[in-house]
């Protein structure tokens, strides 16, 4: 006699999954109108469902995945969070302050320019002037500022500051850090170690890199959220045409609003 297979739970829109080692989520859910049989695995009898999931990944996000979820090996999912037992006590007082004190520092509006989220998200300390730029890019439609200040004084870090505070507040999706070939790795340090945003690097290297990975017509410009490249390799004529190919059509408002002057 043979013994039935349970099949995993199917997931529901919205839910978060792991698959093929990277994470999705859940889009749309179809059952499949063959017969149970004809499509059951190792004897589980069962509607078979093509679950089709988004990518949440910084490398990918926006590629579509479509699986058959009862025959995807390795596929999980990320349950839901239980609300906590009372019955089991209540947080200290402190800590209650603490997790309050991080809300209200997660809620800022977009329309709110008084308060400041990035330097509470960042593993630096600032000094008074540093703020200026932040405050200066919230009151402006479009952030458009030139920081000039002396060697020394923290450049790095009020431009730091400015991208996270975009970041954090949906004005800003992608950034792209243009500068000298031997300061690309102290920015890709300074933006992980003082803001914890990863940049990626875009050089020849990682071209070929990303050519043997995703194939002769990668364009390298939309392959991670944040980048860093030199002066001089932009220059060059590909990577200069595949960074035009990267902009949004001229006329569009996406394109007006990436212009810059």
């Amino acid at each position: 006699m043979t013994a039935s297979v349970a099949l995993p739970a199917v997931p529901s829109p919205g839910q978060l999954v792991s698959v093929r080692q990277r994470r999705y989520v859940v889009s749309a859910v179809a059952a499949s109108a063959l017969a149970p049989v004809a499509l059951a695995p190792s004897g589980a009898r069962g509607p078979q469902h093509l679950v089709t999931l988004q990518s949440v990944e910084d490398d990918g996000r926006g590629e579509e995945l479509q699986v058959v979820w009862e025959i995807e090996p390795g596929a999980t999912v990320f349950e839901r969070t239980q609300l906590p037992d009372p019955r089991k006590g209540f947080d200290d007082p402190r800590r209650l302050d603490a997790f309050l004190d991080a809300v209200r520092w997660g809620a800022v509006a977009s329309a709110d320019v008084t308060r400041l989220n990035a330097p509470f998200r960042s593993g630096i300390t600032i000094e008074d002037y540093q703020l200026d730029p932040v405050v200066r890019a919230l009151q402006m439609p479009r952030a458009n500022l030139l920081i000039a200040d002396d060697v020394g004084l923290g450049k790095t870090i009020e431009a730091g500051l400015v991208v996270q505070e975009l970041i954090l507040r949906h004005r800003a999706r992608t950034v792209l850090v243009v500068c000298p070939a031997g300061l690309q790795l102290q920015w890709r340090d300074q933006m992980r170690d003082k803001f914890g945003l990863e940049f990626r690097i875009v050089d020849s290297e990682a071209m070929k890199e990303l050519r043997r990975r995703r194939g002769l017509h990668v364009n390298p410009w939309t392959h991670f959220p944040r980048l860093i490249t030199s002066v001089d390799f932009l220059k060059r004529e590909r990577p200069l045409r595949l960074f035009r190919e990267a902009l949004p059509p001229e006329g569009s408002p996406c394109s007006r609003a990436a212009s810059t002057s």
